[in-house]
């Protein structure tokens, strides 16, 4: 999948206002870039009565609202889910997906601290940097708020380089972490294959989807 870090911190830390600094930043680069945002309230876009709420009563497991101006997907969540969920969700087509919040998933977190609105957060698991207006003792990797450039320095080189040319797998919609063996059989393999197919020149994206179906008896 691709590789994902999340954008922690208080509120009114100014999370959005990094996020914004670095899309613009990493933009630039020419990287494709993709977003979450997690929010504790509750999220309405599909309104009782409505064709999509009708939909999605009547059995749906998706909606797709399409206009001319874009398309929303409204997908009912099942359980406490999570950004890896979401992530599958969103696909492959990414160099990074940044996340706003999701403080206790498991991915890589950079931490944004304000002094004026309180304490850096606690225990906040795969820390990788803070971006502060003050100096705090105890963490290796800091940046000032106007540093983008070196926190896109720190995200270029550690998560989006490492990942240019990546294998993802899944099986049951869950990921598969594959190890170097696998993932350059699996890869070689498959490249060889398409390559030789009539009318296909470089493959620079390859994707494959195999449904295995077990009817149910009746």
């Amino acid at each position: 999948m691709p590789p994902v870090i999340s954008i922690v911190g208080r509120s009114k830390s100014g999370k959005t206002t990094i996020i914004e600094k670095l899309l613009t930043e990493l933009n630039k680069r020419g990287y494709v870039i993709a977003t979450v945002k997690h929010t504790y309230h509750k999220v309405d876009l599909d309104k009782k009565g409505k064709d999509t709420w009708r939909h999605i009563k009547a059995g749906s497991s998706s909606v797709v609202l399409s206009s001319p101006t874009g398309n929303v997907l409204i997908k009912p969540a099942r359980g406490k889910g999570g950004l890896g969920d979401i992530v599958r969700l969103l696909g492959e087509g990414f160099d990074l997906i940044i996340a706003e919040g999701f403080k206790k998933d498991a991915a890589p977190k950079i931490e944004v601290h304000r002094k004026d609105v309180g304490p850096p957060l606690s225990n906040v698991n795969k820390l990788i940097a803070v971006v502060t207006d003050e100096v705090l003792e105890g963490i290796p990797r800091q940046f000032s708020l106007e540093d983008i450039t070196g926190l896109a320095d720190l995200i270029e080189k550690g998560f989006i380089l490492p990942q240019v040319e990546r294998t993802s797998l899944y099986i049951n919609d869950l990921s598969v972490e594959l190890s170097t063996f696998p993932k350059e059989f699996i890869t070689n393999t498959l490249l060889g294959m398409v390559s030789s197919l009539k009318g296909v020149r470089e493959v620079e994206k390859l994707d494959i989807s195999v449904r295995c179906c077990k009817r149910k008896s009746k």
